[in-house]
């Protein structure tokens, strides 16, 4: 097992006894007691640290000889979204304005207990919250749209004109009518092999892309919306999407460059390094020293650290891809660990494509 790709231990125990659901498909846990391996976020009795060991894949854990956890069942593919889940969230993006009730949920045949904990668990709110946070973003989408704030308090499914400015201003901050011009970001959450990430986007362009345990993302969502004076509202996009299917597509070796259109919200010298990091070749590393001689700068190598440790596009802009002087990892905001893996997965998927085309290129000759 190479647990260079792995957090440290430390973490790694933190996140097994907090159940820690982000964790989920970065590292597995064996407990020497039982036998058993098991996902981060398994519900069963916390075992004493000291009889725990950590992998990096299932089958690692069973060559060493455990079995799989019959709760959390580990062998199963984790998919962020679960299959009971999906058709609730569809008829929701099929009608963000409709008002849910507990009732609706049994109707279905959904536990509404089980509900509010994924979305917990998953949004940091409850359905309701989360249903209300789509009706109240579809209604700022017919106000700019030029519709009056009375047909979209309406349409929102609230029957009072006050009941509806009052939820408004409480989750926007502000007056329908004081934002009839200000953009709307659309944010939802990406599963990926490293863990959760969440995408903002506007109409055009990815705004964010931040694994969602990165201390610095209530930072970056300031900034942006401070910056571009938006709103934030739950929910896919066309943008989102594109960036969701590349993201797979990257992290199954089949990409090298993201065509997602984005942009990150940041000074000129911060924009300037971003864009030079989008120069580094799938692979290929470069050092902090290097980008500030290219920028014509090379005293400058703290603040071009800053900058790459400010970039708000993770994995779409490459900051993984800038080292120490010395070729060392650090300084990457989504944890060093996840440096290395995305690292290893563009220098093994790169070695893999390289002898791919060479033996296409031998076999063209040979004929």
């Amino acid at each position: 097992m190479d647990t260079r790709t792995l957090p440290t231990e430390t973490v790694m125990i933190d996140a097994f006894l907090e159940n820690d659901p982000s964790y989920d498909g970065i590292f597995w846990a064996g407990v020497r007691t039982t036998g058993v391996f098991c996902r981060p976020s398994c519900t069963a009795r916390r075992p004493n640290p000291g009889n725990l060991s950590f992998f990096a894949t299932p089958r690692e854990a069973l060559q060493a000889g455990y079995r799989p956890c019959k709760r959390c069942r580990p062998l199963e593919i984790d998919d962020e979204t679960p299959d009971w889940l999906q058709p609730l969230l569809k008829a929701v993006e099929d009608d963000p304005t409709r008002r849910w009730v507990d009732a609706d949920l049994r109707a279905r045949g959904l536990t509404p207990e089980r509900v509010r904990r994924w979305f917990k668990r998953t949004y940091g709110m409850t359905f309701q919250a989360y249903s209300r946070a789509r009706r109240l973003g579809s209604a700022l989408s017919d106000v700019q749209d030029g519709r009056g704030v009375g047909r979209a308090a309406f349409d929102a499914g609230y029957d009072s004109l006050s009941g509806f400015h009052d939820a408004f201003r409480s989750y926007f901050g502000a007056a329908p009518t004081e934002l009839g011009a200000a953009p709307i970001v659309r944010v939802d959450r990406i599963a990926t092999p490293l863990g959760p990430m969440l995408a903002g986007a506007d109409d055009t362009t990815l705004r964010l892309l931040e694994f969602t345990d990165r201390r610095m993302l209530e930072t970056q969502i300031r900034r942006i919306r401070k910056a571009l004076r938006a709103v934030f509202v739950p929910s896919s996009s066309p943008i989102i999407e594109q960036v969701r299917r590349e993201l797979g597509e990257y992290f199954a070796g089949r990409r090298t460059a993201f065509e997602t259109p984005s942009a990150g919200v940041g000074s000129p010298f911060q924009k300037e390094v971003w864009a030079l990091l989008r120069e580094v070749p799938y692979g290929e590393t470069r050092s902090y020293r290097d980008l500030a001689v290219v920028l014509g700068r090379p005293a400058a190598v703290r603040a071009v650290g800053t900058a790459n440790g400010a970039n708000p596009l993770a994995v779409v802009v490459p900051c993984h891809r800038v080292v120490a002087t010395d070729g060392s990892l650090s300084g990457y905001g989504g944890g060093v660990w996840r440096k290395r893996r995305l690292l290893d997965l563009e220098r093994t998927s790169g070695a893999a494509g390289a002898g791919a085309a060479g033996a296409r290129a031998a076999e063209s000759g040979a004929g």
